[in-house]
């Protein structure tokens, strides 16, 4: 049981419901627009999971490589640097995950063809690249536009489209927002990590810009999300019901404070957590706007 938790907690299983919010969001779309599929759902929110999973398992064994997982980090324990997983078996995790993700992959591809293979092998190598290979562009301030891309505009829109094959504007619209609570979400993770990173080398857009450029950020990014949710649907370019993700707009006050006041790791752990449960209710709310 203890190698089952550490292998759990190695999945970081507070961070899935960035993968899993923006599935909601393109299903309930493809509900709303009556073309919903039972297995396409399943099999994409099941990948979807899968590639966060893989991507997170990466990540921990890529970072204790390169030394970004020391002692003084803040934060829930990193099972490589740790020495609770060895470098071999986290990277055969890795194999696996991914291996189950492409099954998935394939079977979506056998209804909506090859477009979901071609994204899903972007997010792959996106998955590995992010803090492993000769040039990890997480190490260069390059993360939030990946988490962006991929979480936001490709989870959202390739979630719609594997129903039928087509993406609807209303699709990319949404991914926009959806997009934005995602990349909070790491914002959140890496203003915490900005001392320990900055030691490490590992350059962070939160780095880059200081903690207060980092804090900032955030700000912005839950503020946009939900700024371009009203507009999108005031404007009608949306189905207007998705005003339901306004509801979560309360939550995200307290946060920002928080991660604006907020020094101790304790503190912004939770922060990070409470982000990535906004993201998920924001996604929610959206989602059933969208498919009624």
């Amino acid at each position: 049981m203890s190698i089952l938790r550490t292998w759990v907690g190695a999945a970081r299983p507070a961070t899935l419901w960035a993968a899993a919010a923006p599935v909601a969001v393109g299903t309930g779309v493809a509900w709303g627009d009556g073309s919903f599929r039972t297995d396409a759902f399943l099999v994409a929110l099941t990948a979807a999971l899968l590639i966060n999973v893989g991507a997170n398992f990466a990540n921990d064994a890529s970072d204790a490589r390169r030394g970004a997982d020391g002692p003084a980090r803040l934060g829930p324990t990193r099972a490589v640097a740790s020495g609770l997983i060895s470098p071999r078996a986290m990277w055969a995790g890795v194999a696996v995950v991914f291996t189950l993700a492409s099954a998935g992959g394939i079977f979506l591809a056998t209804i909506a063809g090859w477009p979901v293979l071609a994204v899903g092998a972007a997010a792959l190598a996106a998955a590995l690249a992010y803090t492993g290979g000769p040039w990890p562009y997480g190490y260069r301030g390059l993360g939030e536009a990946a988490v962006f891309a991929f979480f936001g505009l490709a989870a959202t829109v390739g979630a719609r489209f594997v129903h039928d094959a087509t993406a609807p504007g209303a699709a990319w619209l949404l991914a926009v927002p959806m997009g934005l609570t995602a990349t909070a979400v790491l914002v959140a993770n890496n203003v915490r990590d900005v001392d320990t990173d900055r030691a490490a080398g590992k350059r962070t857009l939160a780095v880059l810009l200081g903690r207060g450029g980092g804090r900032r950020l955030y700000a912005a990014l839950i503020a946009g999300a939900f700024a371009v949710l009203a507009l999108e649907a005031g404007l009608g370019a949306v189905p207007r019901l998705c005003l339901l993700g306004l509801l979560a707009a309360p939550a995200g006050l307290p946060l920002t404070r928080a991660v604006f006041r907020e020094t101790g790791g304790a503190a912004l752990i939770r922060a990070l957590k409470a982000t990535a449960r906004l993201h998920a209710l924001f996604g929610a709310l959206i989602a059933v706007g969208a498919a009624l």
